[in-house]
């Protein structure tokens, strides 16, 4: 319906100054009217004709937005600081109103398409940031690849798909999947399948570009794909895990048959959330492979526990430099005889340098004296060969050590003993005396000869050998801090141990050492006894070692 005293009403005029403005102007009368509309509302609007009613030319949230404008109250409480804003003809516009003196009021179609789309395009953005951020640290904070492919498959499935699957390379033939629905938790299963079968997951696993989603069909998903419940499948996207110079998996992410399918940008984004996951992945396997090869190795470079052997009874304890470390520069080890009555070999030392580095050197070390040991009667040449081998290793480092062969005839241990620069075994007899041993030699790996003399002891019962490193004397400490333990301490603290089993004098020494240290730094110290049992004890223990024998 048109209003008559409208119909002549014009579009532009004296008392329109907007005709010529960039931006749509419509102005309506307090009835619901048009009065006057310029060019640019005309090419927006062309319905728009002053004396046609507003709502029939408007959308309704402007129609709407006219209508509360006639509202009784305040002139000023009729122009909202909040611009409204809505659709016409499929882009975004905000319609500022303006009361004018004739009660009419003018509205202002300013166009916001561009900028809301930039709004939107720059909130997804930070969304898509913050996401990735999380994820990288979520995924970080673990070295567990199990709980790595988890955290893959469950942040997916939550993000960016109504349910994902973390696949890591086969185990044989099978491969281990993590299956989460958005939601829910994620199930760890292995799947008896060749992944060639599936298009696009074979290569995925080989590390090759991700097939287009839109070239997978969703009906061609094998049942072990599908989570249960899930549904038909309406689109699928499967992208590498890239690692660290291998393929760290595949992921597969699932969409709802119905749903809206994933665009080129999602695919994209997709890829840079797999190489965020891949690369904790491949760092959680890598760390787990170290773990494993560090471990295997770490049982070879530990001082084995020693019990008694042929009648002998040896105790030994080691203290590395570092609390958190296992290994270091210090070792020992026990070789039983190969033929029964014939000396078993107890070797102890003490190579310079701390830490991992000094721990290798120890292994060959160890190992090149296993290798000796049909030699081991002659304590000198064992010593001489050591050092050839040292002397020709590219290591730079030297070692102390001292040998001690022992065989028990009747009651009595006979010992044979030889240093090669390294502290001289202590005898505590049995009547309280502590005996230094009287061998001396030059330190092997340092120089081309390795003079060394040996001599023998004879073990009473319940008298004991002890051998042990420069970090048990050298440990300082005491009331004042600066006071070394020392060897006149070590041998008031043995002259007590007179009659002890040797478990019980290790123990009783390094106890000592470390009271004296309390939290200070020290270095690597190691202890071994070598005890003549008493008749009693002889019939109580009569164990083998846990450490290295002869083959």
């Amino acid at each position: 319906m048109v209003s008559p005293h409208m119909q002549t009403a014009a579009l532009t005029g004296p008392d329109f100054p907007w005709s010529g403005a960039p931006y749509p102007v419509l102005v309506a009368d307090a009835t619901g009217f048009l009065a006057q509309c310029n060019a640019a509302a005309q090419a927006l609007l062309p319905a728009a004709r002053p004396g046609a009613r507003l709502d029939a030319v408007v959308p309704t949230w402007l129609s709407a937005a006219h209508e509360a404008t006639r509202l009784p109250g305040p002139r000023a409480a009729q122009e909202s600081d909040a611009p409204l804003s809505g659709a016409i003809e499929g882009r975004r516009f905000e319609a500022h109103p303006s009361v004018r003196d004739d009660g009419t009021v003018a509205w202002w179609l300013v166009d916001q398409t561009d900028q809301q789309l930039a709004r939107e395009a720059l909130h997804m953005e930070r969304e898509r940031t913050a996401f990735l951020a999380k994820a990288s640290s979520t995924l970080l904070s673990s070295l567990n690849l199990g709980r790595c492919m988890d955290v893959t498959a469950q942040m997916a499935a939550e993000n960016l798909a109504d349910a994902a699957l973390a696949i890591a390379p086969a185990r044989g033939h099978r491969l281990p999947v993590v299956t989460c629905l958005r939601g829910g938790t994620p199930t760890t299963s292995e799947q008896a399948v060749d992944p060639d079968e599936v298009p696009g997951l074979g290569e995925a696993l080989r590390g090759f570009p991700p097939v287009p989603s839109r070239w997978i069909d969703p009906s061609a998903a094998p049942e072990w794909m599908i989570p249960e419940g899930f549904g038909p499948i309406g689109a699928i996207v499967i992208t590498p895990l890239p690692g660290h110079g291998v393929p760290a998996g595949a992921l597969v992410l699932l969409r709802k048959e119905g749903g809206v399918g994933f665009t080129e940008k999602e695919e994209v984004f997709a890829r840079l959330f797999a190489a965020r996951s891949g690369a904790a992945m491949s760092a959680a396997r890598l760390y787990a492979e170290q773990t494993a090869i560090t471990e295997v190795l770490m049982r070879e470079l530990l001082p084995p526990a020693l019990e008694q052997i042929s009648g002998v009874d040896f105790a030994g304890r080691y203290r590395p430099s570092a609390d958190h470390e296992r290994i270091g520069g210090d070792f020992y080890d026990v070789h039983p005889a190969a033929v029964e009555g014939e000396p078993s070999l107890v070797t102890l030392g003490d190579v310079c340098g701390k830490g991992l580095e000094a721990a290798v050197l120890t292994g060959k070390i160890r190992n090149t004296l296993h290798a000796l040991l049909p030699m081991a009667d002659d304590h000198q040449r064992m010593l001489t060969l050591l050092n050839t081998a040292l002397l020709n290793s590219h290591h730079t480092r030297f070692a102390t050590l001292v040998l001690a062969s022992a065989v028990r005839r009747d009651d009595e241990v006979h010992l044979r003993l030889t240093s090669a620069g390294h502290p001289p075994p202590l005898i505590i007899r049995a009547n309280g005396t502590v005996e230094e041993a009287d061998t001396r030699g030059t330190l092997v790996g340092a120089m081309p000869n390795v003079p060394a003399r040996t001599t023998a002891v004879t073990l009473a019962p319940g008298e004991t050998c002890i051998l042990y490193t420069d970090g048990i004397t050298e440990a300082q400490g005491g009331p004042m801090g600066d006071a070394q333990f020392g060897e006149g301490r070590l041998k008031r603290a043995l002259a007590g141990c007179a009659g002890m089993p040797s478990e019980g004098i290790v123990d009783h020494v390094h106890m000592l050492a470390s009271q004296w240290l309390g939290n200070r730094r020290h270095d690597d110290m190691a202890v071994v006894a070598i005890s003549a049992p008493r008749a009693h004890h002889l019939s109580a223990m009569n164990g083998r070692t846990l450490g290295r024998r002869t083959a």
